[in-house]
């Protein structure tokens, strides 16, 4: 690949911009708003200026609404060689394709599993990709060229394919990425006229169930309205567990002893469910975040603080695997909780301990 137009310059399409100039792809961007794009090319994701003829090949990197029209447009101008979309649906776009008189055959929808709470080409980075999945959902009709233009695309950003069927990827991400952030957002939604008291007692549980919900508004509407029947599915799922869970903890308040075994049973029920779904989720090297110990550590907020620790931990011979910083509200420090091997968790509670550090049990 020498050549790409990236449609639509915002995250995806800025980020891919930047990961394939870095790599001597030679990239031009197009977007409905001209002055996004012109912000895309001063941060060095390519040229604002159109290409001289084809190119090898295209990205459209626009709404999910919007692939199928862009795309068709596209393809009749013969801008490519080969095109595929980053959109996070894939079985829709392909059929407006066809409703629409597109080539199936020079087009190959996928998903880059990346992205950020932050939108537009300023939030962009040529890291975004390197390590992620990256979803490819060839057809029987796909051509071979347009294929292997995709597999480079997805090498030259150092993600890692990976291929699914189109319909299949919806409800994939229905579960994994389209019902948590509408869930996150419900949960955000209730401190909107929260008391400033509870406000003041947010830590890092909610912290960490909310973060996804400050997401863009109008760019999840336009997912979400691309993939409603697959997302509903899990919400009324969802939705059963809570009419359970609500169940259960009435029967908590009960005078019955019998009704409060009951609620106690439905509540353990839930939490244990979750924690057998939440092993499943693959960490660094493909093991679970539960195969690693977590060593907390007392630490202010000055600068150069988490150097000395990691530091520290590297003079222990400790690879640190994972890290978090769990803030203190109203004050200027926290905790930093870092997730090693388990045979190395008491060595390096050992070392920082010897060194000042103040260790919490967790």
């Amino acid at each position: 690949m020498r050549t790409a137009l990236i449609i639509g310059t915002g995250l995806i399409g800025t980020s891919a911009a930047l990961a394939l100039t870095a790599r001597g792809v030679t990239v031009h961007l197009r977007d409905r708003d001209t002055e996004q794009a012109r912000t895309a090319a001063a941060l060095g994701a390519g040229t604002a200026e159109p290409p001289p003829g084809p190119v090898d090949l295209a990205v459209i990197a626009v709404p999910p609404a919007r692939v199928a029209p862009v795309l068709a447009e596209a393809q009749r101008a013969g801008v490519a060689r080969g095109y595929l979309d980053v959109a996070s649906v894939k079985g829709g776009p392909r059929r407006e394709l066809a409703d629409l008189g597109g080539d199936p055959r020079t087009y190959l929808g996928t998903h880059p599993m990346a992205g950020r709470e932050q939108s537009g080409p300023l939030a962009a980075t040529g890291d975004l990709f390197e390590g992620r999945p990256w979803v490819l959902t060839p057809m029987a009709d796909t051509d071979t060229e347009v294929l292997n233009l995709a597999l480079e695309l997805v090498a030259l950003c150092r993600a890692v394919p990976v291929v699914m069927d189109a319909d299949a990827h919806d409800r994939a991400v229905a579960l994994v990425s389209h019902t948590p952030q509408l869930l996150s957002s419900l949960v955000a939604a209730r401190l909107e006229s929260a008391d400033e008291t509870a406000v003041r007692l947010c830590g890092q549980g909610i912290r960490d169930v909310t973060r996804i919900a400050a997401s863009e508004p109008r760019m999840w509407l336009d997912i979400l309205s691309a993939n409603p029947g697959p997302v509903a599915d899990v919400l009324a799922a969802v939705a059963s567990d809570l009419q359970e869970t609500v169940r259960s903890l009435r029967a908590l308040e009960s005078a019955d002893d019998a009704k409060r075994h009951e609620g106690s049973g439905g509540i353990e029920d839930v939490l244990r469910r979750g924690n057998s779904g939440r092993s499943r989720i693959p960490g660094k090297h493909g093991q679970t975040p539960t195969a690693y110990a977590t060593v907390a550590v007392l630490i202010s907020d000055r600068p150069g603080e988490l150097a000395r620790i990691f530091a520290d931990a590297g003079q222990a011979g400790v690879n640190i695997e994972d890290v978090r910083i769990e803030h203190a509200t109203g004050q200027q420090a926290g905790h930093v909780q870092l997730m090693v091997e388990q045979a190395a968790a008491v060595r390096l509670t050992e070392v920082l301990r010897e060194r000042g550090w103040a260790i919490r049990q967790t």
